[in-house]
C-alpha cells in the first residue's frame, strides 16, 4: 500500500538530490549498495546492543536510499532489468538484517522468547511474500496483491521498534509483530490464490 505513495513522494522530494548525485557521477547501483550496507550494519550493530531508538533511525536513513536509487534510475532513463534485480535482491538482505537484529536482541539482552519467535515468523513470511511475487512474475503471472507489502512491513516495524526503545512498553512491539505475522500470512495466501486463479483460467482457456 505504501509503495504507491512512496514513489510519488520520492519523485517530488528526492528528484533534486537524484539529479545532483547523477551529475557527480554516482550510479543508482552504488546508492543501492550503500543503502543495504547501512541498513545491515545498523540492524546488526544497534539492535543486538539494545539501542532500539538510534538503531531504527540509523536504519531508516539508509532505507531511504531505496527511494533515491529508483528516482535516479527513472530520472536518468537508466531503468534496467539488472537494476531491478539488484535492488530486489539486496532488499532481501536488508530485510533479513532488520528482523535478524531483532531476533538477536530478543534472544540476548532483550530476553523475550515470544518476540524472538514472532520476529522469526515475520522474517520467514516476509521472504515467502517476496518470493511468491517474483516466482509468479517469472512464470508470466501478475501478483500485485497483498495487505502487507515490503514498505508497509518495514515502516511499521521500524517505527514501533524506535518508540519502544524510547518510551513505549515492550508489549506494543509484541502486538505489532503478531499483527505483521498475520498480515504477512494473509498476503502470502492472497498471492497464492491470485496465481492459482490465473493458472486455472489459462488452463481452461487452453
Amino acid at each position: 500500500m505504501l509503495n504507491k505513495y512512496a514513489r510519488s513522494f520520492a519523485t517530488v522530494v528526492f528528484t533534486p538530490l537524484a539529479r545532483l548525485l547523477l551529475r557527480l557521477g554516482v550510479s543508482p547501483d552504488a546508492v543501492t549498495l550503500l543503502g543495504v550496507l547501512g541498513v545491515t550494519f545498523g540492524a546488526l550493530w544497534f539492535y543486538p546492543r539494545g539501542e532500539l531508538w538510534w538503531g531504527s533511525w540509523f536504519i531508516a536513513v539508509f532505507a531511504i536510499t531505496d527511494l533515491i536509487d529508483g528516482t535516479m534510475a527513472r530520472t536518468s532513463g537508466r531503468t534496467t532489468s539488472w537494476g531491478a534485480f539488484l535492488d530486489s535482491t539486496l532488499d532481501r538482505i536488508g530485510d533479513g538484517a532488520v528482523f535478524g537484529g531483532l531476533i538477536l536482541y530478543f534472544t540476548g539482552l532483550g530476553d523475550h522468547d515470544l518476540n524472538a519467535a514472532l520476529a522469526l515468523v515475520c522474517l520467514i513470511l516476509g521472504f515467502v511474500t517476496s518470493y511468491a511475487k517474483a516466482r509468479a512474475e517469472g512464470l508470466g503471472y501478475t501478483c500485485d496483491v497483498g495487505i502487507a507489502e515490503r514498505a508497509d512491513r518495514l515502516t511499521v516495524v521500524l517505527a514501533t521498534t524506535a518508540f519502544v526503545g524510547l518510551f513505549l512498553p515492550m508489549w506494543v512491539l509484541t502486538v505489532v509483530l503478531a499483527l505483521l505475522a498475520v498480515a504477512s500470512a494473509v498476503t502470502v495466501l492472497q498471492r497464492i490464490l491470485t496465481v492459482r486463479a490465473q493458472a486455472l483460467a489459462t488452463t481452461a482457456g487452453g
